[in-house]
């Protein structure tokens, strides 16, 4: 995706973060000093392009840290309305290590808190989603369609631009060939090729 993206015209902030240790509201302010200085140091818009749960993580940054030239915002397989998975194993050991505190607010039930983190949206968003699984077992709970851990229902948002189905799994969003298509479509023209 960076790379198809760098080949399209757009200048690139690939940031990784700490989500084993910290809740969405700390991981904002922990991408914020990053992501400031190449913000102001661009010329045009700027645009996020977010997987999964970091998704979640662009809406707290632009609640609390909105650029002033914001442009439009991609998100892939991101649990807008939560995930099932998440709601079963909250309280297993196992995924508290792995996908710890922030792990904890992915849930279909979010508390007032994370509620507030996450206020309705007021920018250009385009939602790509997968319909498929490589994970058998895991995804049983989840309503189909799904793509093996976020249902295709859970990653609308009340205001989105766009919405767009695509054949991919979770894992592989960000790597499909239709996914990094459309996604620079929507960053270029506000929607995706339907």
């Amino acid at each position: 995706m960076e790379l198809a993206l760098q080949d399209a015209g757009f200048a690139t902030l690939n940031l990784d973060y700490d989500s084993r240790r910290k809740p969405l509201d700390a991981l904002a302010e922990d991408i914020h000093p990053a992501i400031d200085p190449f913000a102001n140091g661009l010329g045009g818009s700027i645009h996020f392009v977010c997987h999964s749960m970091g998704g979640l993580l662009a809406r707290a940054y632009l609640a609390r840290h909105r650029p002033p030239r914001l442009g439009r915002v991609v998100m892939l397989g991101t649990p807008n309305g939560g995930s099932e998975i998440a709601d079963r194993l909250k309280d297993f050991r196992a995924y508290r290590a792995l996908f710890g505190p922030a792990g904890q607010q992915l849930g279909t039930r979010r508390d007032p808190a994370t509620t507030a983190l996450l206020p309705a949206i007021d920018y250009s968003l385009g939602i790509i989603a997968g319909n498929r699984s490589i994970y058998p077992i895991t995804s049983l709970p989840l309503p189909r369609p799904h793509d093996g851990r976020v249902s295709v229902a859970n990653t609308k948002l009340d205001g989105m631009a766009d919405h767009i189905v695509i054949p991919a799994s979770h894992p592989w969003l960000v790597r499909n060939g239709e996914a990094i298509v459309q996604t620079i479509m929507f960053l270029q023209a506000g929607t995706f090729r339907h």
